[in-house]
């Protein structure tokens, strides 16, 4: 048996190659960026000035600070606004998707009931909205269910029926799905709609259109724009303190009418509302990326995969010293 014959190596053109000499022989001279250099400096320099403050202004109060922290009333008040979030959160997405939808029906009806919906929730602000439910039994001192304009089957008393409670998480709730409904209808209206037209020639019920095609792919537009009404509402729920509802901020305002240090109190919820708006920023970026899946052929890195490249490449250079 004979062996086919080896091709030879393919010459590099002349030209090429006199141009890659070219090249190599060239002195490089990297670009001198001074302008990036003392914006640098700039901002080292506050930022060091910032902080240096911080620790040696004795007006800031560390060591109530430090009392008052991990104090067993402000923890408790913690667990609070986190609850108004995870309600105001959930029904007001819920609720949203319903006046998304409804906006975007073909029935002229429901596109006008959806967007009076969203025109006066966002009209009316929501502190007028909690004390309007703080005080429905002002208003109504019953409610009645039955036949409409007509006699009453079942009659509820509303005095202990919206409690500070209630009235917060309706409040928050109303107002939060006024705004998730034209998040969510930005979402679905950016999907191209040759990708439905498509579904529905091979017979694909609109709701699994919705949940299969429609929803994955509006959620990278959905996204960033519902985390940012979350953090906005993480950060809102303070104004519950309105009807003495024991918040972070409202525990917080308590303490200090108590013991006079309102800067100390105040750094406590604010550190407290940094803390959690940056566990909010870091599920974001993860949820984000999961939805980004299909979009790219190479997802980003993640801010751990960044560190590990930067670590085994300083410790992979000192190595190959």
């Amino acid at each position: 048996m004979t062996s086919a014959p080896q091709r030879a190596p393919e010459a590099i053109p002349q030209d090429t190659a006199s141009d890659a000499a070219e090249l190599a022989g060239l002195r490089r001279v990297p670009a001198r960026r001074f302008g990036r250099w003392l914006a640098a400096v700039v901002l080292l320099v506050l930022t060091a000035q910032f902080v240096h403050g911080l620790v040696t202004n004795p007006g800031w109060d560390w060591p109530v600070f430090r009392e008052f922290f991990t104090e067993r009333t402000i923890l408790r008040a913690l667990g609070l606004t986190l609850e108004l979030t995870a309600y105001g959160t959930l029904l007001g997405f819920a609720l949203g998707l319903v006046i998304a939808l409804m906006r975007l029906s073909g029935s002229q009806l429901l596109q006008v009931a959806g967007w009076l919906y969203v025109w006066v929730f966002r009209s009316i602000p929501l502190i007028v909205q909690l004390l309007f439910w703080f005080n429905l039994a002002y208003l109504y001192d019953k409610l009645s269910f039955g036949v409409p304009f007509g006699p009453a089957f079942i009659t509820v008393p509303t005095m202990n029926l919206v409690g500070p409670m209630g009235a917060a998480v309706l409040g928050l709730a109303l107002h939060q799905a006024a705004y998730a409904a034209e998040i969510i209808r930005s979402g679905v209206i950016s999907v191209d709609r040759g990708q439905l037209d498509a579904a529905a020639a091979l017979g694909i019920p609109r709701g699994r259109q919705l949940r299969r095609i429609v929803l994955p792919q509006a959620m990278r537009s959905i996204l960033p724009n519902a985390s940012n009404e979350l953090i906005t509402l993480l950060k809102g729920t303070s104004i519950v303190s309105v009807m003495a509802l024991g918040d972070l901020f409202y525990q917080t305002q308590v303490i200090y009418g108590r013991n006079g240090r309102v800067v100390a109190l105040v750094m406590v919820a604010t550190a407290w509302y940094v803390i959690l708006t940056g566990l909010l920023s870091i599920l974001q970026y993860y949820v984000e990326r999961h939805f980004a899946r299909g979009s790219a052929r190479a997802q980003p890195p993640t801010p751990v995969q960044r560190l590990r490249a930067v670590v085994a490449g300083t410790f992979g250079k000192g190595s190959a010293r």
